[in-house]
């Protein structure tokens, strides 16, 4: 079975170009989901998030993901910590899912893919882009935040084209490319490795 990682920068719409291949019969595991639910659930993750963020970061259990979020997003070594801290309790739910699909492929969809090296030990990967503005708008509206929040989580990723660069594949999600023809094509490329 291929594994395929599914990324692009914020706002690209990766989440929702993997439920189009997840339509189609691929399955998909969120390593961004499985990440917000291992630091909800795992007290082995919790105790290192807390041991190094404060005690602060969760309370009463609950994580407190704003005052997460301005700590990481405005420094780039604790973002790395972080995702060095919470890596390794993804990719192990990631191996365990894997284990039990039985298509010819199965996509792992991350954000930070190739910054946290999840990418390593993958057998392709396909990047989804769309035009800065475009992406900008998007996570506005999803998100209800502002043009300077949104620049500030961009800063913290590799730079669009360069996962396009490291990408096997690129799906362009600009609202005027058709989606379905690009990811059948994808689909079958895969199958023919």
């Amino acid at each position: 079975m291929k594994k395929i990682g599914i990324t692009g920068g914020i706002g690209v719409g990766k989440t929702f170009v993997s439920e189009i291949f997840s339509r189609l019969g691929v399955p998909v595991f969120s390593a961004d989901t499985e990440a917000r639910k291992c630091m909800h659930d795992s007290d082995d993750l919790k105790n290192s998030i807390t041991s190094h963020f404060g005690n602060g970061i969760y309370k009463k259990g609950i994580l407190q993901k704003e005052i997460l979020a301005n700590i990481v997003f405005s420094d780039s070594k604790k973002l790395q910590e972080l995702n060095n801290l919470v890596h390794p309790f993804v990719q192990n739910k990631f191996e365990i899912w894997q284990k039990e699909q039985t298509t010819p492929f199965v996509l792992k969809e991350a954000a930070i893919l190739f910054e946290s090296g999840a990418h390593i030990g993958l057998d392709g990967v396909i990047c989804v882009t769309a035009p800065l503005q475009i992406r900008i708008q998007r996570v506005m509206q999803r998100d209800n935040c502002t043009k300077e929040d949104i620049i500030k989580r961009m800063e913290n990723q590799i730079p669009q084209d360069k996962k396009e660069q490291l990408s096997d594949f690129v799906i362009v999600n600009d609202g005027k490319e058709k989606l379905l023809p690009q990811i059948q094509a994808i689909i079958k490329k895969i199958n023919a490795l």
